[in-house]
């Protein structure tokens, strides 16, 4: 005997609606990911930067973070 066909879930609009939304959502969140989120740059001199900022040290081509003191006339 010939067993009946089961019926293929794609013919379900549901089905159809809800996979076409999905692939258009996956489509623009590799969209956002390609656009904003791509690989990070290292910065010229980072950690001299980082370490200025954090522990307050110089280096020899610094100058000093101090702009609230007046020089003297």
């Amino acid at each position: 005997m010939l067993k009946p066909r089961a019926a293929s879930h794609w013919r379900i609009p549901l089905v159809r609606e809800l996979a076409a939304i999905l692939a258009i959502k996956l489509a623009i969140l590799m969209t956002i990911k390609m656009v904003w989120f791509t690989d990070p740059m290292m910065p010229v001199n980072g950690n001299e930067k980082v370490s200025e900022r954090l522990l307050g040290t110089t280096g020899a081509n610094s100058q000093p973070l101090h702009v609230d003191e007046e020089s003297p006339k």
